[in-house]
């Protein structure tokens, strides 16, 4: 299926792309805070389970205002110039939205009343059939050595809704830490904005289109929403989250996953076996298009395989996550996220430039030494950077360089420090250029914002929990 934009179309819509990114997410970021306060209403706040990271109970149902961003975009764009040929001339969008309706009224039902696993299974395939049906499949595959495959109806039917299945669920099963599930995806749909946008003005391929505009708009979803899920989180996204925002990165790869013809490129010779070959690097977002969340993908199918070789079901909930282990060698929980981040990025935004100019060496080099730079990162859980003193006012209190004490002070005798209210030498609360501080117990209240996290591992322990809790 080709797009035939309008004559005077042909203008660059980045202010447009910008625009609509912007309004999406301003209303999910408006649409937060009395989303928050209506599931405080409702009771969608469940207790503290023993494989939550958050000690104190926190509303979900934030999906909802996702989703009122989503709708927000979605509109914004059909009136933009730019634009609005996405939804005149084809039927993606409708069929985006349609299936994002049907998955966030599923995850909605499950913050508030803990549905069975498998009936949220099933309610995914459903959104995905949905999809389908109104046409956001994948028609065919371009294959290296081969050239395009194309799919029967069922083929392309069941691929889509794997396709989808997989992503919901590798979203979802990384939803675990303030702010993680929204950053990652933000970042996976920035690297997937800039590689459809390069394929729609870059090669003149109109079917990216759509794509560009789902990236754009998932990027306000996660945007509007980070500021009152960042640590420590206000408000989850639930459920109702993380499958919306899953379901929307599925829908663009699909949307731009084997409707690009190689020949349209016009790039290479040799026909359409000769092109799809030599253009493996740019077919790498196509095909793959589960490396843009590879690290929510791996850590699905480690989910899977430990789950199962323990015996349990693969949908039972348990505290062995990458972002678990993360904080059980000691990360802090924004350390922890940071680490996250830092490898999507490097994953996402790596594959692209990649498949831009797989032909230089420096960007295999580049990659390679961010790669190093983030084990060195990995492996100092415990290194805490410290900003210089003339820059203690701009940066939050954990990052300050305090002053060492005098030496009369640690000369003062215990009594009299206990008698004023000082710091004496025996005494562990000192400043980090003196004696070691002492750690803050786990749960006080008001540090950080409303927790304390402590150098130890938080989870003692690896016992099995009841997903049901």
């Amino acid at each position: 299926m080709g797009l035939r934009w309008p004559a005077n179309s042909v203008g660059q819509p980045v202010r447009d792309y910008l625009l609509t990114l912007c309004v999406t997410a301003a209303v999910t970021y408006l649409l937060t805070g009395p989303v928050r306060k209506f599931a405080i209403a409702v009771g969608a706040m469940p207790a503290i389970r023993a494989r939550d990271v958050h000690r104190e109970p926190t509303p979900r149902l934030g999906g909802i205002a996702m989703f009122g961003g989503l709708c927000a975009g979605l509109i914004v764009a059909d009136h933009l110039f730019n634009l609005n040929g996405v939804f005149e001339l084809s039927n993606e969008p409708r069929a985006l939205l349609s299936g994002a309706a049907l998955i966030w009224l599923i995850g909605v039902l499950d913050d508030k009343f803990e549905i069975d696993a498998l009936i949220k299974l099933g309610g995914q395939m459903i959104a995905a059939a949905v999809m389908v049906i109104q046409g956001l499949t994948i028609l065919w595959l371009p294959i290296p050595g081969v050239g395009t495959v194309a799919l029967t109806q069922w083929q392309g039917t069941l691929l889509t809704v794997a396709l989808v299945v997989i992503t919901i669920n590798a979203v979802n099963f990384v939803d675990g830490l303030d702010g993680l599930a929204a950053g990652m995806v933000c970042i996976a749909s920035a690297a997937f904005f800039l590689y459809a946008y390069r394929l729609w003005f870059g090669y003149g391929i109109e079917a990216a289109a759509p794509a560009t505009l789902f990236a754009a708009i998932l990027m306000g979803m996660c945007l509007g929403f980070l500021p009152h899920n960042m640590h420590p989180a206000r408000i989850f996204m639930g459920d109702s989250g993380s499958m919306l925002i899953g379901l929307v990165l599925a829908a663009g790869a699909i949307s731009v996953t084997g409707q690009v013809d190689p020949d349209n490129m016009r790039i290479f010779e040799g026909g359409e076996r000769g092109a799809t070959h030599a253009m493996l690097p740019v077919f790498i977002p196509l095909v793959l298009p589960l490396t843009i969340i590879a690290i929510p993908a791996a850590d699905l199918v480690l989910a899977i395989v430990r789950r199962t070789w323990n015996g349990q079901s693969p949908f039972a909930a348990d505290r062995g996550h990458l972002h678990h282990r993360l904080l059980e060698i000691g990360h802090s929980h924004s350390r922890a996220v940071l680490i996250m981040y830092f490898w999507s990025a490097l994953i996402a935004f790596g594959a692209v430039g990649y498949s831009v100019h797989s032909a230089s060496m420096w960007i295999v080099f580049a990659i390679t030494g961010a790669s190093a730079v983030g084990l060195v990162l990995l492996l100092m859980p415990r290194f805490t950077p410290r900003a210089p003193r003339w820059a203690n006012r701009f940066v939050p209190p954990r990052y300050r360089r305090r002053r060492a004490a005098s030496p009369a002070a640690y000369a003062e005798p215990p009594e009299a420090a206990g008698a004023g209210g000082q710091q004496g030498p025996g005494d562990p609360q000192m400043d980090d250029e003196g004696p070691e501080r002492a750690p803050v117990a786990v749960g006080v209240a008001g540090v950080n914002g409303a927790t304390a996290i402590g150098a130890r591992s938080r989870f003692p322990d690896r016992r099995s929990v009841d997903s049901s809790r």
